[in-house]
């Protein structure tokens, strides 16, 4: 009966109950930045943005990589292990909502003085106490209920952190798979240039045996020839390079990294436009945001919890227990005790309260101020990475111009030279103006492939559950 009362009035206070501090409104984003992007080109579309990105190059071998990496990146295991962590926190949170139980037990041996002891009763003899004290905070103020839902909120933060690892591993994968195929196709340019010019010395050899050329004119060539040759060892320690970060990012040593990973010979490509979507689907899929706004919600509730420090903590607790010389009168007709009552705690000083809600307000207003600079800076690495795209390919188509004219000049010209109209030095000037541009088409088409992972990355796609 008593117990009843107890629940019946903890109830009660419960309902009664009205939580200290601000209640939590989402923020809401500038309305310019729900438009479609200042940086927009024909090379991207207005469409949703695909979660699986990286399935848009047709390369099975990425495929796998990403889910790869996806499923045994190092980094990702810390964020799902951080909130694991927070979900613990949050089951702690709700628990102290709930009235708190605990047991005793005891047992001593001892001797009593003889003016102490029962008429007939032994001196010395077992004593055996066991008890059952229920506890309840009425959370009148909120304290506990603003801690669980700044528990949630940083649940929630966790959350979006662990998506925002995922985006940054996913385009990671990609980069250092693209740049491990930029560099093979790079490395290849160079070798074919330096074969070229190797037929360039094999033809001035030639002349100069009949009396057309000089020893001048094949040294010439043969110093372009090891220029080039030099450019071939760092191309392939950035290919190699890439390859250890690609393993890396896998949850694989170099040497567990499968051969397939790097058998790819061409840059990455894409053969359609862009889906970029616009700055409202921006900023609702990107998980930075969803974490930025989740800190505030929390930062939001544990002014309430600071708050309610200011008013007084009421707990009514219960508890009853039995004493005995064995367990059989503890459990048995043993004398019971109960006891039922009330204690308020109040701080007589407000000061120490007062102080911890404005650092709780200012917390707010930093995790306020944090999630709008993440809003400015999810649209300012979107619209750099569409101009740096759009720019890029410009660029490109300027470059594949200049390395057809290139070529053509270079052709023109050992045709000219085998004819005698023209000196090795001219020769000379073609080829290297050919060779400069068949590695700097190789570039841009190498810097093409970054720009389109900077862009998805930007984007936020890639954390989604296909």
């Amino acid at each position: 009966m008593t117990y009843r009362i107890f629940l019946a009035t903890a109830s009660a206070l419960a309902l009664a109950a009205c939580a200290a501090g601000p209640n939590y409104v989402a923020p809401t984003p500038p309305q310019t930045a729900a438009g479609t992007f200042v940086a927009a080109n024909p090379a991207v579309t207005a469409a949703p943005v695909q979660g699986d990105w990286w399935r848009l190059y047709n390369d099975p071998v990425l495929d796998s990589l990403v889910a790869d990496a996806l499923a045994a990146n190092t980094d990702i295991r810390v964020a799902v292990a951080r909130i694991e962590k927070a979900r613990a926190v949050l089951r702690g949170a709700r628990a102290n909502q709930l009235p708190q139980a605990s047991l005793s037990a005891g047992a001593n041996y001892g001797r009593l003085p003889a003016a102490q002891r029962l008429p007939g009763a032994p001196r010395e003899d077992w004593q055996v106490d066991a008890g059952l004290s229920v506890s309840y905070e009425a959370d009148l103020f909120g304290r506990l209920s603003r801690g669980t839902e700044a528990a949630r909120g940083d649940v929630g933060a966790a959350e979006a952190d662990a998506d925002a690892v995922r985006v940054i591993v996913a385009a990671e994968t990609a980069r250092a798979y693209a740049d491990a195929a930029s560099s093979a196709e790079r490395l290849g340019v160079a070798e074919h240039i330096v074969k070229l010019l190797d037929q360039s010395i094999d033809l001035t050899e030639r002349r100069r045996g009949v009396g057309l050329a000089t020893r001048l004119d094949t040294a010439r060539i043969g110093a372009l020839r090891n220029q080039r040759q030099a450019e071939v060892p760092a191309l392939q320690a950035a290919r190699d390079a890439a390859l250890f970060r690609l393993a890396t990012l896998t949850g694989r040593t170099p040497a567990d990294l499968p051969a397939v990973a790097g058998a790819r010979s061409t840059t990455l490509r894409l053969g359609q436009p862009i889906p970029v979507g616009d700055g409202a689907a921006l900023l609702a899929r990107r998980p930075d945001i969803r974490a930025a706004e989740r800190r505030l919600a929390a930062a939001t509730a544990r002014i309430g919890v600071a708050t309610a420090d200011l008013y007084p903590r009421i707990t009514l607790g219960v508890s009853g227990g039995s004493t005995g010389t064995d367990f059989g009168d503890v459990f048995g007709a043993g004398p019971l005790r109960w006891l039922l009552g009330g204690l308020i705690n109040w701080a007589v000083n407000p000061g120490p309260a007062r102080a911890r809600v404005a650092g709780a307000e200012a917390d707010s207003k930093v995790a306020l101020a944090t999630f709008d600079g993440t809003v400015l800076n999810a649209l300012q690495e979107t619209e750099t990475a569409l101009s740096a795209y759009g720019h890029a390919l410009g660029r490109r188509t300027a470059l594949q111009a200049a390395r057809n004219e290139a070529e053509a000049a270079v052709n023109i010209a050992r045709a000219r030279q085998r004819e005698g109209d023209i000196d090795s030095l001219a020769l000379l000037d073609a080829e290297r103006t050919f060779a400069d541009a068949e590695a700097d088409l190789a570039q841009a088409d190498a810097f093409i492939a970054e720009t389109q992972v900077d862009l998805f990355r930007a984007l936020g796609g890639g954390w989604q559950k296909s």
